[in-house]
């Protein structure tokens, strides 16, 4: 945002220089990137003289130039060479002498220099008007009265040159309150007058104006939640003309084009106190009728840009009696309803609109105006009719117009001040610092925050409706701080802290658990934004002012998120992916759900390649694998069942009391489709909260290390194809045999030389007695039942 120091002066008084104003606003937090120079005219016509011409011949060596003699005073001759078909003798001229720089539009320069011209010396430059950035006129060199102009004088000493200095603000999009001149006199005026800097600063209000008759319009808002505030103006007898000087350069100061007096005026008052406004052609205004609503979804406008657009249907319009859109109001007006040159008398807006609803339609348009960004954040509900008092003076002053009868308003409700207590504890808490009580009151006088009551710890507040984002207790400090001065906290010599140890029952021991358990398996972690895009909407939440179409969502799974990271890694040559994320997925279901899953995607090869090992593809059971780890650190039960999920081809949970507890499976070809992966994942989620609710249930305990070895049995069964290993595992779990400690599925085989519609699984069984040494009797006791146990459950026969 751009500052003219000439224009901030015009609301504060100070003696300070731009260079420590800019200084000043960026210790208060808006922050000054950089200072330029303006001048209405570039280079001020610096070294730029009024000359007369002497004499004037033809170049002896060109026939297209002149060779003259220019007197430009204190008995200077000049001999100059020039081009201009209507240089004569006798001419009153500007001249511009050796060392004088003459600018074009884009600002860059040459340097006047002595020079020979076809073998003639010229000592200077006869000037036409668009070389002095007076006009764009180039038909000659110009001719100035003789009985204006004195031969000698500085050209500059006729002309009223504006210099200004213009600051760039970064402003934050939180700061709705220094959106404007007066907004940014008003923040700097209270960061002095309680810093023993001197400065005066007074409050505008509106202004008393004389009207002459009545007007026959009539002002009808449909939706006051839409536009809280809104008044209207009429105002005749207008002369639609170029703008003064003096606005022009107010508004070229800022980067801004002037177009004509009345939208100038518009543009100063929105730029000067932050109050978006907007001027309708009243001839056009069917029924000299104006409403604010909205229009039916589908409804064509075209706007000031020849654009036509189709309307949504939330979008506040102004419409006319017939209900013909004429501005999608606080974002962009329309083409058919503004002011032209032929427009006499105009209805002038000054509103309040609801800040989500015109966020919504500028972001649904695409269009982004200094209007929209003023009104999307929230503009001073209270500034309304100040704004459009001062524009109406302005406007008679400038335009010739006359104010028809009384401005038309509708204000329902009036848009309060926000109430915050303050406690003194808290605000020392919070600086760290102990600042006077007196110097509080202080402050937040100079910040217009009015001090209701004075409580033991603290005060009962009242913070200007102006400031929007100000409406807690937390914000309040952070403008004593603000104002007070960041550098006047004191930074400690030395931090001191205690590390809190995590105890088990906290969530966050279990995530740096499994975290440095997968970082030391060779994983890396990864960090998506939990903003995306879904393809099916089912249960999605949606944004209500979303960003963009590609940020519109909530995500329901971790597992895209991945996958892009996977694809951006592939195309990369880096195919072999260990990636997992801890993050949060959100439903819309009978209300809104939030929960916390780790995910883990896997693909490529499972070890990089080396001469020792031969290449080898990672796979569902590496991933099985990796998860089985992180659940021993559990230690609880679960059981494995089949598992259907649309996003992969084969898949299988983990349950615990009755609930999933972890989901694991090869990611199905269309999703490895949808994101142009051409390589298998495997990919898998453990629900957090849940593992930790599990894992709390269960104390962990630490014992000896047995004294005795544990003793080591195979078993090789053929069983039917529809039975599962976790059948046989939870069968042999149930076994009454204290002595069997771990069981593992070592070999699988499906092919030739086994009974069709067969199998065969090769379990291991590990047996201890931590009391002695097991006997041959009780090793067989215990693997004669396992056999039994899966010859009766699961038909199983032996094999070898």
């Amino acid at each position: 945002m751009k500052i003219s120091n000439n224009w901030l002066k015009d609301f504060i008084k100070t003696e300070l220089k731009t260079e420590r104003i800019g200084e000043f606003l960026t210790d208060i937090g808006l922050e000054v990137e950089g200072i330029e120079k303006f001048e209405s005219i570039q280079g001020s016509l610096e070294g730029i003289v009024v000359g007369k011409v002497l004499t004037c011949e033809k170049h002896p060596n060109a026939d297209k130039l002149k060779k003259t003699t220019v007197d430009v005073g204190n008995g200077k001759i000049l001999n100059i060479v020039c081009g201009a078909p209507n240089v004569e003798a006798g001419q009153t001229v500007p001249v511009a002498v050796v060392g004088t720089k003459i600018y074009d539009k884009s600002g860059s320069f040459f340097e006047i220099k002595e020079a020979k011209i076809r073998g003639e010396v010229s000592q200077g430059m006869i000037c036409a008007e668009d070389e002095l950035g007076l006009s764009d006129d180039h038909g000659g060199i110009m001719v100035l009265d003789e009985e204006k102009f004195e031969v000698g004088k500085k050209f500059a000493d006729y002309f009223e040159i504006a210099n200004d200095e213009v600051l760039e603000i970064g402003l934050t999009p939180n700061r709705t309150d220094a959106m404007s001149h007066y907004g940014v006199a008003r923040d700097l005026h209270a960061y002095l007058s309680t810093n023993k800097q001197k400065s005066e600063f007074e409050k505008v209000s509106s202004v008393v104006l004389s009207n002459e008759g009545t007007n026959d319009f009539s002002l009808v808002v449909e939706d006051a939640e839409l536009s809280p505030r809104y008044i209207g103006a009429v105002i005749e007898d207008i002369k639609v003309a170029e703008s003064p000087a003096w606005l022009k350069d107010r508004l070229k100061a800022i980067g801004l084009s002037p177009i004509n007096n009345v939208v100038d005026i518009t543009n100063y008052i929105l730029h000067g106190f932050g109050q978006p406004l907007h001027a309708f052609d009243a001839n056009k205004i069917a029924d000299k009728t104006v409403k604010v609503g909205t229009v039916k979804e589908g409804t064509k406008f075209t706007t000031l840009d020849g654009v036509e657009r189709t309307l949504n249907g939330s979008e506040i319009i102004i419409k006319d009696g017939k209900d013909n859109p004429m501005c999608i109001a606080g974002v962009f007006g329309g083409a058919d309803s503004g002011v032209s040159n032929e427009t006499t008398t105009i209805f002038l807006e000054s509103a309040y609109f609801n800040p989500v609803a015109v966020r919504k339609a500028a972001k649904f348009h695409g269009l982004n105006t200094d209007a929209s960004f003023r009104f999307e954040r929230g503009v001073d509900p209270n500034i309304t009719r100040t704004a459009i008092t001062h524009a109406i003076k302005m406007i008679q002053d400038i335009a010739g117009g006359k104010l028809a009868g009384e401005l038309l308003e509708e204000y329902p409700k009036k848009i309060e001040d926000n109430y915050v207590i303050i406690r003194f504890s808290k605000i020392e808490q919070i600086l760290g610092t102990k600042i006077h009580r007196e110097k509080v009151k202080e402050i937040l006088k100079a910040l217009d925050i009015q001090v209701l009551n004075e409580i033991q710890n603290g005060y009962e507040i009242s913070v200007p409706a102006y400031r929007a984002d100000v409406t807690r207790e937390i914000d309040v400090i952070e403008e004593i701080l603000r104002i007070y001065g960041y550098n006047k906290i004191d930074a400690p010599q030395k931090i001191s802290f205690t590390p809190v140890k995590l105890h088990a029952k906290d969530q966050d021991e279990l995530e740096n658990s499994w975290a440095r358990t997968l970082q030391s398996l060779g994983f890396n972690e990864v960090m998506n934004n939990s903003l995306t895009s879904v393809k099916d909407e089912t249960d999605a939440v949606k944004l209500l002012n979303p960003l963009s179409n590609d940020l519109a969502f909530m995500r329901k799974s971790l597992l895209e998120g991945l996958l892009q990271n996977a694809i951006y890694n592939i195309n990369r040559k880096n195919q072999d992916i260990k990636f997992f994320e801890f993050g949060k997925i959100y439903h819309k279901k009978e209300k809104y759900e939030e929960r916390k899953q780790l995910a883990i995607l896997v693909s490529g090869r499972d070890v990089a390649e080396n001469w020792l090992q031969p290449k080898s593809a990672t796979s569902f059971y590496n991933l099985k694998a990796y998860i089985k780890v992180l659940l021993e650190k559990l230690a609880i039960d679960y059981k494995e069942v089949a598992l259907s999920d649309d996003r992969f081809s084969d898949a299988l949970a983990y349950e615990a009391d009755g609930k999933t507890l972890v989901r694991i499976g090869k990611v199905s070809a269309q999703m490895l489709k949808d994101f142009d992966v051409d390589q298998e994942c495997f990919y898998a989620e453990i629900e957090l909260e849940f593992a930790q609710k599990l894992r709390s249930q269960n104390e962990l305990k630490f014992k000896d290390i047995p004294k005795f070895n544990k003793i080591r049995r195979d078993l090789a069964l053929l069983i039917d194809k529809h039975v599962n290993y976790e059948d046989l595992y939870q069968a042999a779990k149930k076994n009454k045999s204290p002595y069997i400690k771990n069981i593992n599925l070592f070999d699988v085989y499906e092919g030739k030389n086994l009974p069709e519609g067969k199998k065969s699984y090769a379990m291991s069984f590990e047996l201890l007695n931590e009391e002695k040494t097991l006997e041959e009797k009780e090793i067989t006791a215990v693997m004669d039942s396992l056999i039994k146990s899966f010859q009766k459950d699961f038909n199983a026969e032996l094999r070898g």
